[in-house]
């Protein structure tokens, strides 16, 4: 779509509103007099008044938007460039609604972190109901998923004040899978292909470990939480997977850990010795994803197990005993619909998982769903599978603790974690809402450095692809300085 802006540059908040409400356009910003089929987003500030005005022409057709906020709104630079940017989006927001555009349900608000927005309205000063009703008016968000935001924003601000200055949380990514998945765009490698790279890859990784647990020691921070993920974590064998934690617990003191999760997300890289490996070094949580219950769904993204494999390895985790258990299913995917996804969450339940991660396909670049651009339900199918979940996890004891947002999602809708028994993973509380570091080791890892202050954030990031990452290592040890430094400078102040 041809976009043309007057007294602005905020592209990126122009692109955003794009991307929710016409996910087939992209952006044109073309010279000369507008014409065609366009959007016209122009800004204007005033003595007292900032406004903003969206022109959509379709044809012979035209639409416009407005939104307006008083100055005294914005107290310094930070604030006036927050609310402008919000200014623009409602005003493509309303024009794109009067063009016959669908009402999204999570309204004018784009971004991964909705929550942020409405604890920093809490934060701000306004109690629960005050802050609920700003933020629907501000984003013209459903009570339904302002609601769900609210629940999830407890516990975020629950976890805050459990957590100190120092306490960081590990992240040890291993991006190896038994197969690739149809949805997936993360980099991982199909053992089948690269099984030669695990071993110096996992070298390497040791090199890393130590590199990021002599900034730890230096700094004097406290490890709270350790997080295993890829790829899939199980594809390693039981030695490895022992030489692994063996490495960790050396390196870093993990004596005020609070949890420690591996990702077996796929059941048919489970065996007992793995568990009782990972047991013995105190993992006490652990995913297992089936995504769908569907064998048919199962075949079409690409995965080689069955839905009765999935009970099996359940069946050889609670053998073991001592993990809490989280479950991941899909709502949106090639060849599933609303009674298939239903089939598939009533199963879950019978398997007694204390967390059900409910996940909204994303149809994202590189993943060959996008590419064979793959049939997937629509978003209002979408919609009845994400609200039966909701309100039947409800109903048996489920609580949402954690939620989040991506692009290209069925639907514009979200992800949501539920727990029950006070089973919270605090590591995607953290994470998500980015309440404190990520200290990440491993290919494609991203260390995310925060500042609890609310000062600016830094993130570090490793090679993606195992055989960058091999050749890479010296340069992404000596990257573990910037820890030092980050953390050196915030603790002065």
């Amino acid at each position: 779509m041809r976009l043309y802006l007057y007294g602005h540059e905020y592209k990126y908040a122009v692109e955003q509103m794009l991307l929710t409400l016409f996910p087939e356009e992209r952006p044109e910003y073309p010279a000369g007099a507008p014409a065609g089929n366009r959007m016209e987003i122009r800004l204007s500030r005033g003595e007292a008044v900032t406004s903003a005005s969206c022109l959509l022409v379709q044809g012979r057709s035209s639409f416009r938007g407005a939104a307006r906020a008083d100055n005294g709104t914005m107290p310094d630079a930070l604030a006036v460039d927050r609310v402008c940017q919000r200014l623009i989006k409602n005003a493509i927001y309303k024009a794109a609604l009067r063009a016959g555009v669908s009402k999204p349900a999570w309204g004018a608000l784009t971004g991964v972190r909705p929550g942020k927005l409405l604890a920093g309205l809490i934060a701000g000063g306004l109690d629960e109901k005050t802050a609920v009703r700003r933020f629907i008016s501000d984003y013209d968000v459903s009570p339904e998923r302002a609601a769900l935001c609210l629940a999830t924003t407890r516990q975020t601000m629950r976890a805050e004040a459990s957590l100190g200055d120092k306490d960081v949380c590990l992240y040890v990514g291993i991006p190896f899978c038994p197969t690739r998945c149809a949805y997936c765009s993360f980099v991982s490698q199909s053992v089948e292909k690269s099984m030669k790279l695990i071993a110096p890859f996992l070298e390497a990784l040791e090199r890393e470990i130590a590199a990021t647990a002599e900034a730890v020691r230096t700094l004097g921070l406290r490890p709270v939480s350790v997080y295993m993920g890829g790829g899939t974590p199980t594809t390693l064998s039981a030695g490895q997977l022992d030489r692994l934690c063996t490495v960790l617990e050396e390196q870093f003191d993990l004596s005020a850990l609070r949890e420690y999760t591996v990702e077996a997300g796929r059941p048919d890289t489970i065996t007992e010795e793995k568990l009782r490996v990972l047991r013995a070094h105190g993992v006490d949580r652990l995913s297992v994803n089936p995504q769908t219950m569907s064998d048919r769904v199962l075949e079409l993204i690409g995965r080689r197990h069955t839905a009765a494999d999935i009970v099996t390895a359940l069946d050889k985790v609670r053998a073991v005993g001592g993990f809490a258990v989280n479950m991941d299913l899909i709502a949106g995917l090639p060849g599933d619909n609303t009674a298939g996804f239903r089939n598939t969450l009533e199963k879950v339940l019978t398997l007694g998982a204390e967390n059900i991660t409910i996940h909204t396909l994303a149809r994202k670049k590189g993943s060959r769903i996008t590419v064979e651009e793959t049939p997937v339900p629509g978003a209002r199918e979408v919609a009845a599978m994400l609200d039966y979940a909701g309100s039947r996890l409800t109903a048996v004891g489920y609580a949402p603790y954690y939620l989040y947002r991506q692009k290209f999602m069925s639907g514009g809708f979200e992800n949501v974690g539920w727990e029950k028994d006070d089973t919270v993973n605090l590591y995607n509380i953290c994470i998500m809402e980015e309440l404190r570091s990520i200290l990440a080791m491993g290919g494609g890892g991203s260390t995310k450095l925060i500042r609890p202050d609310a000062g600016r954030n830094i993130r570090l990031m490793a090679p993606k692809y195992p055989q960058e990452y091999i050749a890479q290592i010296d340069e992404t040890c000596r990257e573990k300085e910037k820890i030092v430094a980050f953390y050196t400078d915030f603790l002065k102040e």
